[in-house]
């Protein structure tokens, strides 16, 4: 019986992959040829044009893969850093009002995203931080701290804090309480925050174009001028060079994701 159970627990796993790996496979096959006429099944010539075009010496492609990398991953640090005392709130104490916080902190996942950039963008404009690099961070702060935060109250809510309160009776003090003792088990939720941020930050469009106005290019930026330019090779040899990292850190976080993910299963609400 329990055999059984794996096998149709591995099949629904081959059907999920098969499902969320369908929309890829044209998409890799597509920045590897030339020429693809409907309705032939495969292309019919091979070819590295695409590449080469997108990851040449002078691509803008390679600039803007850079950009994105050093935006997404300072929008990591500052969501992580900045949701670390809302999380450890939220997670660790009961007080009035408590989930109304909570609510509060989903305001930006619910108000429509347009309507948002629209009140930002104005906001920006004049504080100066239009069409800039800080501009872009701060504004990429605001989708990705509310799921850093849930993220990190979900990993407080779950924390022994009597690990750290053993740590403080042997004279640890703040810091280091928090370096040795905290840290560590909160590596998994606050790798899962970080992620999470980061891929954000990395696949966003709409806030980057109207606080960026079209002066930050970021990846997404240049893979939709590489749609609009009708090279269909080139466009898919992009969305690759924009899907490989976010598939890169996932796989390389994976670990401590599923760590997360088990120690949540089956919890309760905060």
């Amino acid at each position: 019986m329990r055999s059984r159970r794996l096998s149709g627990n591995h099949f629904l796993l081959l059907l999920v992959a098969a499902v969320l790996w369908a929309p890829l496979l044209p998409l890799i096959l597509r920045a590897f040829t030339d020429a693809w006429r409907y309705p032939d099944l495969l292309p019919e010539r091979l070819t590295l044009r695409g590449l080469r075009t997108v990851l040449g010496p002078g691509s803008e492609v390679l600039h803007g893969l850079a950009l994105s990398t050093a935006i997404a991953v300072s929008v990591a640090v500052l969501a992580c850093a900045t949701a670390w005392p809302a999380g450890r709130a939220i997670g660790t104490h009961r007080f009035r009002g408590r989930r109304a916080v909570q609510a509060l902190l989903l305001t930006p996942v619910v108000v429509p995203a347009l309507a948002a950039a629209m009140g930002l963008q104005i906001l920006f404009v004049r504080l100066g931080l239009a069409a800039t690099i800080p501009g872009v961070v701060l504004v990429h702060l605001v989708p990705a701290l509310p799921y850093a935060t849930s993220i990190l109250a979900a990993g407080f809510a779950n924390l022994d804090v009597d690990y750290e309160t053993q740590a403080r009776l042997l004279g640890a003090r703040g810091v280091r309480r928090t370096v040795e003792v905290t840290l560590p088990l909160m590596r998994a939720p606050l790798t899962a925050a970080a992620v999470m941020a980061f891929l954000i930050s990395w696949s966003d469009f709409l806030l980057t174009l109207l606080i960026g106005a079209g002066r930050v290019k970021t990846l997404p930026l240049q893979l939709f001028s590489a749609i609009n330019a009708t090279d269909t090779t080139v466009a898919a040899s992009v969305a690759l060079v924009v899907i490989a990292p976010a598939l890169l850190l996932v796989g390389f976080a994976a670990g401590p994701l599923a760590r997360f993910s088990q120690a949540n299963l089956g919890r309760g609400p905060l």
